[in-house]
Order: C-alpha cells, then sequence, then structure tokens
C-alpha cells in the first residue's frame, strides 16, 4: 500500500517517499492572492491538497508532515482594490485594510469547507529580505541581469527552460503573447524585480539599483519556499493553470539560484471548474464566489461535491451536483453522527487515496462502509473533514424572485442590459434557473 502520486514533471505516477525522511515531508501550495473574495475555482487546490494533507498526516504523523500555504499580499489588482474601497487613505495604510480583511474572509471560508489551516502561511510582504537575497545570487551567477531598474532572469540561460511545461524555448518565443519591453534581452525573459510607479508600495532594491521597487510575481514563492522548507522539497501544488509561466518560472529561478537538479521533487496540479458546462466568467454571469455557496449550501456539502471529481479531471459544478452530494452526505450522518468521534480512515478508503488521491474511488468505499460498519464510516468521514452532518437544503424568497424578474424584465424593456446581465447574476447566486420563453414572459424554478 505505497502512495502513488501523478508527477507533472515526468507525466508519470511515482511512489512517494520523502526526500529526507529526517525531516518528513515538505509541501508547499500556492495560496490567494488577497484583494476579493476566493471564488468556487480557488476552492479546488485548497481542499484537494487539504484532503493530502490529511492523507500524509495519516501516513507519516501530524509532526511529520509541514504543509505551507503563502499569501500574495503585493500585486497590482491589490493596489487598484486599496485605492477604490479607500481613496481618502494613504495607500499602503489603504492596502493593510484590504490585504487583511481579504485574508480573513479567505480563512471563515475555507474553514467553512472543513480545510485545515495550513503549518506555516507566510505573506509576501513579510519575505522581501528573501526574494532580494534569491535575485542577488541569479544576477551574480549571470542568470539574471539589471536593466532600467529592472531585474529580469535570462531564460536562454537555463538549457532545460521548459520542461515542466514540455515546451522548448523555441516554441514559447514563436507562441509567445509577453510584454515587448525595451529593457528585455528576450521576449521570454521574465521579471524578478521593478521599480515603484509613484504612491505604490516599494522597497529597497536588490543588485545595485538606488530606486526603490518591489517584486515580481514569481520570485514570491521561490522564496517563501526556500525560507520555510529548504532549497528542495516534496511537494509543490497548484492550479493546472499555474504550470506555465508561475511554477516554471519558479523552478528557474530556484534550481539556477542554488545549483540544483530539482525544486520540488513532486509537482502536482489539479484540473480546470467549469460551471454549468461553461466557464467561469464574470461576463457569463456565472462567476461564484466561495461565500456566496456558502450562503446556499452547508461547507460539508460543498467539500463533497469537489472530491466527487478525480483532482486531475476537469469539474463541472453543477446545482445537480451539490443536490445529489448533500442527499448523500445527508443519508450517511444521522442525526445520531458523533462529530467528537474517532478520526480514522478506513483501510479500504486509505488504499483508494493511496492511488494519486482517488477520490471517487474513496467515495465508492464509503458508500460500502454505509452499508457494511457505519462506525467506520463516521470515523473515515471525520478524517477527511466532514465534522458536521449538513442541516438543510437552501430557501428561496419568492416574492424576492418575482421581484427581481419583474426588474429584469423592465431593464430588457428599456434595453438597459447591464442592469438585466447585475439581475441575472443575483438570481443564479440565489440558485433559480430563468428560462425566458418565446412569448416574452420569464418563468423559473430552483434547481434542486
Amino acid at each position: 500500500m505505497e502512495l502513488r502520486l501523478y508527477n507533472t514533471l515526468t507525466k508519470e505516477k511515482e511512489v512517494f517517499a520523502p526526500l529526507d525522511p529526517a525531516r518528513g515531508v515538505r509541501m508547499y501550495v500556492c495560496g490567494p492572492t488577497v484583494y476579493d473574495f476566493a471564488h468556487i475555482g480557488n476552492a479546488r487546490p485548497v481542499i484537494v491538497f487539504d484532503v493530502l494533507y490529511r492523507l500524509l498526516r495519516h501516513l507519516y504523523g501530524e509532526g511529520g508532515v509541514k504543509y505551507v500555504r503563502n499569501i500574495t499580499d503585493v500585486d497590482d489588482k491589490i493596489n487598484a482594490r486599496a485605492a477604490q474601497e479607500y481613496p481618502d487613505l494613504p495607500l499602503n495604510e489603504a492596502i493593510r485594510f484590504v490585504t487583511e480583511k481579504t485574508e480573513r474572509q479567505f480563512h471563515e471560508d475555507v474553514d467553512a469547507l472543513g480545510c485545515l489551516r495550513p503549518d506555516v502561511e507566510p505573506r509576501a510582504t513579510e519575505h522581501i529580505r528573501e526574494m532580494r537575497d534569491l535575485i542577488d545570487r541569479l544576477v551574480q551567477a549571470g542568470f539574471a541581469y539589471v536593466e532600467q531598474d529592472h531585474v529580469l532572469f535570462e531564460v536562454g540561460t537555463m538549457p532545460d527552460y521548459g520542461r515542466l511545461a514540455r515546451r522548448s524555448l523555441d516554441e514559447m518565443e514563436a507562441g509567445a503573447r509577453v510584454e515587448v519591453a525595451p529593457y528585455k534581452r528576450n521576449p521570454m525573459d521574465f521579471v524578478l524585480w521593478k521599480p515603484s510607479k509613484p504612491n505604490e508600495p516599494g522597497w529597497p532594491s536588490p543588485s545595485g539599483i538606488t530606486t526603490p521597487g518591489r517584486p515580481g510575481w514569481h520570485i514570491e514563492c521561490s522564496a517563501m519556499s526556500w525560507k520555510h522548507l529548504g532549497e528542495t522539497f516534496d511537494i509543490h501544488g497548484g492550479g493546472i493553470d499555474l504550470v506555465f509561466p508561475h511554477h516554471e518560472n519558479e523552478i528557474a529561478q530556484s534550481r539556477c539560484a542554488f545549483h540544483a537538479p530539482i525544486m520540488a521533487k513532486t509537482w502536482m496540479h489539479n484540473g480546470f471548474l467549469q460551471v454549468e458546462g461553461e466557464k467561469m466568467s464574470k461576463s457569463l454571469g456565472n462567476f461564484i464566489t466561495i461565500r456566496q455557496l456558502l450562503n446556499d449550501w452547508p461547507g460539508e456539502v460543498i467539500r463533497f461535491n469537489m472530491l466527487r471529481t478525480h483532482y486531475r479531471q476537469p469539474i463541472d459544478w453543477t446545482v445537480k451536483g451539490l443536490e445529489e452530494s448533500f442527499d448523500t452526505l445527508a443519508s450517511w450522518m444521522g442525526d445520531d453522527f458523533n462529530a467528537g468521534g474517532e478520526a480514522k480512515i478506513a483501510a479500504s478508503v486509505q488504499y483508494a487515496l493511496l492511488d494519486d488521491l482517488n477520490t471517487p474511488a474513496a467515495i465508492a468505499e464509503l458508500h460500502a462502509l454505509a452499508k457494511s460498519d457505519p462506525v467506520a464510516l463516521g470515523s473515515t468521514l471525520r478524517a477527511l473533514g466532514f465534522a458536521h452532518r449538513p442541516e438543510s437544503k437552501r430557501t428561496v424568497d419568492t416574492g424576492k424572485v418575482d421581484a427581481l424578474i419583474d426588474a429584469r424584465l423592465e431593464a430588457r424593456r428599456s434595453k438597459n442590459f447591464a442592469e438585466s446581465d447585475r439581475i441575472r447574476d443575483e438570481l443564479k447566486a440565489m440558485g433559480v434557473v430563468l428560462k425566458d420563453n418565446k412569448d416574452g414572459t420569464t418563468t423559473w424554478e430552483v434547481a434542486r
């Protein structure tokens, strides 16, 4: 019963063992950029790697795993949100209010999903010194250069750049949609440090630059993983959208700074999330935050629904799936469910999870336990983060729905399509399915 994990770097399932058993398992997962409520796509890696964290603690003991998940608190989106929400405050103070509020919201939301807090949750702004140190190393070793108060990584100095994404440098250059800037030697070179604009946050710059600046995106995670896990570590996780350029650039920075053959031994990535068969986007009106879902569904239901699909596969997030998840959990976690009982993963469920976190197979084993061993079922559910029986399904204020539909029809008649779309989004978040009929009327039902 060996743990086997799919490694994006090698494109194979591999037997997992810690690089340094004396130090235990060291895992880093890319965390949130704190400027707004996290959306349901952000919840997927949090839940996936929480299950892996729980499994690793089950295998190696609670003290045998160190889980680090960062907080990105320096970003253009944060600056813009701070200026928008607190226009009368100095920008640095406004940024602090935005990041602290958003980090608190994120914790509240993922706590409600049954996720354990990581062992370390570093903030980017608390690791500027480590970032500057890494950048200085890269410049001194010839992997990075200074130009116009920027520091850039020169991708041509790394022979196997692109290995994680399975792209050659020539292929990337041919299809590149990257910033064309006079300070770049090559279009694919990426920013490690850049000068701060007026009124932006800034710190003393590395590599002899005299003007204040701030780090690029990718250097953050290299610095924080180095600080808390070492030059090389066991597992690096995140969403599939981070493979390139973020994780590819992390690898380049860390390996070249430390002259190491690897950054992380195993790279794990969860698949994309769609909503009702479509890509989630604000323009389509199907952009859903974790907080919106929690207003309508218990956190356990959201968590379970996420785990019904294998983490590497794309997931189609549907109201029907949430209903099915609710019904399953409600049938398993009866009125006599003891939230304070033993938490231990049953052998059959553990065996499924050891095969690259095969949660669909694990859920099949939970169904079998529901028939044969309710005590083991309860113990396993608790070990996997299901602490409470889901209380009730959503209810809908029919009067409010009718009023919103009338307002939407009036907006459509007056060709105020922005307001019509806004109302549609509000109804969708309530779980209301609209049908615009050929006769100009609109009917609705609650998705169950």
